[in-house]
């Protein structure tokens, strides 16, 4: 191999951060990472990295473990779900999740971080000549139109250029790439809103712990609780090694739904109307710790479509903007982790240009059909979480016949065997093109 294989991130947040962590250990691979803002930083509030993405980063290498556990993650001990809404069965338990398997790798349900702790840690091992801030991506000349594995020259807003072998989008869910891939008159080029919306609040522990009482938030028996109301939900859960509680909770709106609205205000008195009828120690702390204002700014959840190819030639798009989802099965950061592993581990085999594109081939392959599965999962979940869900409504027992299993096909995956997979389908493919 006479020069390395140059790989260009487009996208500085957790999806390309994981990426470029996972690349800097094959010396063959010249990596480097854009951010369209003027600073690497992640926006919202904590992440959740269940049993199968904490499988991936062990995968990875033990520094990308080790950057979970430098950014505070909490692991939970049990993941509780309940039921919210008014009736005789309020406040009863839906179903748990809780860390008693005796294999250590099965005892893992999910750890809380917060998102912006992890970037530093994933930033914090790549060469700073590498990163490259306020670089938003205008344009992409391909010098190889028929396939070939001829540079990219990538043209920035600023004027900048950056020549490559291979682009990765990892720009979010308003993915430039996806549309340079999918074309802009393909629908999939662009999210939709799902009608859901979204207050995210991060409180100290004490004030939180005070509010919502000591047995649902406590750091030595650390659980995360999801309830569910009758079209109003709300989750809890601790991070930053104890010091945060995060506080979410989510309602419908069906006139917002596949509209091109982004945000909304919800006011102190809508938000205490919701929740009214919830059981006391969450109306209380719906009323103190978020309506302590007149009102907060919620955001709409949006998701992909599903496209047709997550690959086009030496262009390739992964994490949200891949397959962007909503949050009801706190996948979407998983999914960019297990997108990392497979993504660095079939690159790392590549010694020229043109394995490479067969690289992003493979990963096509093996990624689309479950992280799309994913994200049609995770819409019907909310549903179901709202209370909403054709077959579950509001009853308690078909809600604990339906819920929990929702999570078994995502979190009881076998990466080793993915990642094993995707390198034997990538040597066919090298030894089938010789």
């Amino acid at each position: 191999m006479s020069r390395p294989i140059r790989i260009a991130i487009s996208g500085g947040g957790l999806a390309g951060a994981s990426l470029a962590h996972a690349l800097t250990s094959y010396p063959h691979l010249e990596v480097h990472i854009f951010e369209s803002a003027d600073t690497f930083r992640e926006a919202g509030a904590a992440i959740g990295i269940a049993r199968n993405a904490l499988g991936a980063l062990d995968l990875i290498g033990p520094s990308a473990a080790q950057c979970l556990e430098r950014a505070g993650a909490v692991p939970m001990r049990g993941v509780h779900f309940m039921l919210a809404a008014r009736g005789e069965d309020q406040g009863a338990t839906i179903a748990e999740a809780s860390a008693t398997d005796p294999d250590p790798k099965r005892n893992r349900v999910t750890s809380i971080v917060h998102r912006a702790a992890l970037l530093q840690e994933f930033l914090a091992g790549v060469p700073p000549e590498r990163m490259h801030a306020s670089k938003r991506l205008d344009r992409v000349d391909r010098g190889g139109d028929d396939g070939s594995s001829a540079p990219l020259t990538l043209h920035f807003a600023d004027g900048s250029t950056h020549e490559c072998d291979i682009l990765i989008g990892a720009d979010g869910i308003h993915s430039t790439v996806r549309r340079l891939i999918l074309g802009e008159s393909d629908p999939a080029a662009f999210p939709r809103n799902t009608g859901w919306w979204a207050v995210m609040a991060l409180k100290p522990y004490a004030e939180a712990q005070a509010s919502i009482g000591k047995g649902p938030v406590d750091i030595e028996d650390a659980r995360e609780y999801s309830w569910v109301g009758d079209g109003t939900y709300l989750l809890h859960n601790v991070l930053g090694q104890g010091r945060l509680v995060q506080l979410v909770i989510a309602s419908h709106d069906q006139d917002a739904e596949l509209s091109d609205r982004w945000h909304r205000v919800v006011s102190a008195d809508e938000m205490k109307k919701l929740y009214q009828d919830w059981p006391v120690h969450l109306n209380k702390a719906v009323n103190e710790l978020l309506c302590d204002k007149q009102e907060q700014a919620a955001m709409y959840l949006w998701e992909h479509p599903p496209a047709r190819s997550y690959v086009s030639g030496a262009l390739c798009v992964m994490g949200d903007a891949a397959h962007a989802t909503t949050p009801w099965q706190g996948s979407g950061g998983g999914m960019s982790i297990e997108d990392s592993l497979i993504l660095s581990t079939l690159l790392g085999r590549a010694r020229t240009p043109a394995e490479a594109l067969t690289a992003l081939e493979v990963y096509d392959e093996v990624r689309r059909p479950r992280t799309q599965r994913i994200v049609e999962s995770s819409r019907a979940t909310g549903i179901i979480m709202g209370g909403r869900g054709e077959e579950t409504g509001l009853d308690l027992e078909k809600l604990r016949e339906k819920l929990l299993p929702r999570w078994d096909f995502i979190i009881n995956f076998d990466n080793e065997k993915h990642r094993d997979e995707a390198v034997r389908l990538m040597e066919r493919k090298i030894a089938d093109s010789g």
